[in-house]
């Protein structure tokens, strides 16, 4: 691996962008200044951080949870999503992959119930053994060999300029705190989004069904990122549709554009409002297939 700041990106527009915006957001009296409590990095994770096609890591884990309730009570099959899992209806999934946010509202009134009453701990242990056996159906990798290598470059890139990060994404926060330190060296306290209610209950946190807060999907995300923090994103980063408003609302935004088919996916599914939004605000693009060197962290090509 290169060990220069950025490595596995390639010389280009994209490096440059980043580059010249991180370090001139250090120079005090500059025009880019950021003040250092300013300085706040938010990055979505499926697609941004990591691989997100043919599904998510996290939806196996969730289908799986939801077929053994429909198998244990046939009748939820009158309602969504069982009625799409037992219907083994793919424009159901491809919605829910595409984030559609009626979809992934069905998905997340079932998942709450679910896990509803399910410890801290024993949620945690569940979603660790799922992430222990699971592999990628094409790369045959693990969950931590989809990590994109340049993506934990600009991560450490921007700990070295004094930038504090966050993840916040529409997917589980707690099933991401199973796996942030190992995978970004994050601290849980800095992975944000969509999570249950907790109760404190004999001793022990419980889930609750219901959310706290809004599904962490467009304009959830920004609000997330202000309620956790007091600020809004100095530096933010993200691949689709959804990510349109956190980006929006940052004084640096990073675009991930997925069209390496070779070493990764190429698409654009859920990505059209978020490119012509680029285009239009003058977003920085990245295109794996011309700006990374690298895609994956431990499958490079």
């Amino acid at each position: 691996m290169d060990t220069t700041p950025l490595g596995s990106w390639n010389d280009g527009a994209a490096k440059r962008a980043i580059v010249d915006f991180v370090t001139s957001a250090a120079v005090e009296g500059s025009p880019g200044f950021v003040a250092p409590m300013d300085r706040v990095a938010v990055f979505d994770n499926d697609g941004t951080l990591w691989v997100e096609k043919p599904a998510p890591v996290q939806m196996a884990f969730v289908l799986g949870k939801l077929a053994a309730r429909l198998e244990a009570d046939p009748s939820l099959a009158r309602e969504r999503p069982y009625r799409a899992i037992a219907d083994r209806d793919e424009s159901y999934f491809r919605a829910l992959n595409d984030q559609d946010p009626d979809a992934v509202a069905s998905m997340v009134e079932a998942v709450g119930s679910a896990w509803e009453g399910t410890t801290f701990g024993a949620f945690e242990a569940e979603a660790a053994r799922y992430l222990a056996s699971w592999r990628h159906e094409r790369f045959g990798l693990p969950y931590s060999g989809l990590v994109y290598q340049p993506m934990l470059e600009l991560f450490d890139y921007l700990r070295a300029y004094g930038w504090r990060l966050f993840v916040c994404s529409g997917g589980g926060r707690d099933f991401m705190r199973v796996l942030c330190e190992d995978t970004w060296s994050l601290p849980r306290e800095n992975v944000i989004g969509s999570a249950p209610e907790f109760a404190y209950r004999d001793g022990v946190m419980v889930r609750q069904a219901v959310l706290h807060g809004p599904v962490a999907l467009g304009p959830g995300k920004p609000e997330y990122v202000l309620a956790r923090t007091g600020r809004l994103p100095g530096f933010a980063a993200g691949n689709d549709d959804v990510d349109v408003e956190l980006l929006d609302c940052a004084r640096f935004a990073l675009l991930i554009v997925h069209d390496d088919d070779v070493r990764e996916y190429a698409y654009s599914d859920s990505a059209q409002r978020a490119r012509a939004a680029a285009e239009r605000s003058g977003w920085t693009t990245a295109s794996v297939k011309y700006d990374w060197k690298t895609v994956l962290k431990e499958h490079p090509h």
